[in-house]
């Protein structure tokens, strides 16, 4: 009679557990991607540190980054010195702070273009654009993922070894670029408005 007691709810908890693991197992890329293209636009702010073989410490910057779907990307330096990158379609545009301006053309920069699409194809949900570039691997599920990325062509593997990219549903959360010589990029970024 006891063990009767004990077996019905363990068995009430195992199946739980099974239908848990089940649902999670179920989170794919096509999830991902759909949750991901819903979010037309997003503000953030940022705090990257970059991990580099010839300085004892890191370099940290901070500033704010919007998207707009589907192919405004900017990223505004405010520390330790003002800097903006605004990507607007093919178009990459760097402005210092010292006023000076150069823009180029990402069809020129087959590199620059993948480098690119890793952030913005993710950010829109763009499957297709993020497997002309990049092998994926996704691990996670759905309030926990991360994406990783290993370049597809020679040129870029010589640059990144990997990017791995993280989050919680339509929310990315961190950035990691490692660089091919050992250097590396960590980004961690907080929403502050509405996607």
């Amino acid at each position: 009679m006891y063990a009767h007691r004990v077996a019905k709810p363990l068995a009430g908890l195992l199946f739980l557990l099974a239908v848990t693991a089940a649902h999670a197992a179920s989170f794919g890329m096509p999830d991902l991607m759909q949750m991901l293209s819903q979010q037309p636009s997003g503000k953030a702010t940022f705090v990257e540190k970059k991990t580099l073989a010839v300085l004892k410490e890191p370099l940290e910057s901070s500033g704010e980054l919007s998207f707009t779907a589907p192919d405004r990307l900017e990223k505004r330096t405010l520390k330790p010195k003002p800097e903006a990158i605004v990507l607007v379609g093919d178009r990459l545009t760097l402005e210092r702070s010292d006023g000076r301006k150069m823009t180029v053309s990402l069809s020129d920069r087959p590199e620059a273009a993948a480098f690119v699409e890793s952030i913005r194809a993710t950010l829109s949900g763009d499957r297709g654009a993020l497997e002309r570039y990049y092998a994926i691997a996704l691990d996670g599920t759905a309030g926990n993922w991360q994406l990783t990325l290993t370049p597809l062509q020679a040129r870029m593997q010589k640059i990144i070894s990997q990017i791995r990219i993280s989050g919680a549903r339509a929310q990315v959360k961190t950035i990691s670029f490692l660089q091919a010589d050992g250097d590396r990029s960590d980004m961690t970024i907080t929403s502050t408005a509405a996607r």
